[in-house]
């Protein structure tokens, strides 16, 4: 979790919170990052093949609480070493060739009336924390919150701080970051796409959903959630690179894996 180094407001404030994909960002944003790291050398085969069957269970089956704990116990070992600027920096890049063009115009308007109202607005998904910061900073948001990787002398050591940022996990960061900022929750707003989401929206007095998935749909009809519908095509499922749900800090693995599985069975 981070946020800008400010002492809380005497006033409470009114913040809106937003998942990032498929609720801002069209697809899986780590997809793109992932990518570019592949072709610059920082995966390796082997560390696809690893998490390949991983990957294969959790588009056959669904998310599991084996899986998950299988991905926090394995998948951090693997950024062991790799420079936090240079991830930094990849990412950046493709922020100004791909992401910058995914973004939904009708969630960026819903950010800035935001902002336009003197709200606070803060990105919470389960993709690292540098994803997150570099996304809000480019949307002039807030701030960002996400899966934390543990670094020394700019390297990391393999070691998530806080553990994912995924379900239950994104209310405690909400309510964390209420409780320092002096943020009305209210008052507050909070938008999202998966059922993963749900325990975010409900720390809030003003959830929506955007994009839903066909669970977050029912869920929002039961509950008369607004719900708001940004794409060109409605879909009853994921179709996305890879869901976000699972991201967190296997954002890389996970999402290469699935490229090279689809890669394999054209052939």
């Amino acid at each position: 979790m981070t946020s800008p180094a400010e002492e809380p407001h005497a006033r409470p404030r009114v913040a809106a919170f937003f998942d990032v994909d498929n609720t801002i960002i069209r697809g899986a944003s780590s997809y793109h990052v992932a990518r570019a790291l592949r072709e610059r050398g920082f995966l390796k085969r082997r560390d696809i093949i690893h998490f390949g069957f991983e990957t294969l269970k959790y588009q056959l089956f669904g998310e599991s609480k084996q899986q998950m704990e299988t991905v926090r116990d394995r998948a951090p070992k693997f950024f062991a070493g790799w420079s936090a600027a240079e991830v930094v920096a990849v990412g950046e890049e493709v922020w100004d060739t791909v992401l910058a063009h995914r973004i939904y115009p009708g969630t960026k308007a819903i950010i800035d009336s935001h902002l336009e109202r003197g709200h606070e607005v803060w990105l919470v998904t389960a993709s690292p924390v540098e994803v997150a910061r570099l996304i809000a900073s480019r949307m002039g948001a807030t701030g960002g919150l996400g899966t934390v990787a543990e670094t020394v002398n700019g390297y990391y050591t393999g070691t998530l701080v806080g553990g994912f940022l995924h379900g239950p996990r994104k209310a405690e960061v909400v309510r964390e970051l209420a409780a320092e900022r002096g943020i009305d929750l209210p008052r507050s707003y909070a938008y999202g796409d998966s059922s993963n989401d749900v325990p975010m929206l409900e720390t809030v007095g003003v959830p929506s959903a955007i994009n839903p998935d066909t669970r977050m749909r029912n869920i929002a009809r039961d509950r008369n959630w607004p719900i708001r519908e940004f794409r060109k095509r409605r879909k009853s499922g994921r179709r996305g690179v890879v869901r976000a749900s699972v991201t967190g800090s296997v954002w890389v693995i996970l999402a290469v894996a699935r490229g090279m599985r689809k890669a394999i069975f054209r052939r």
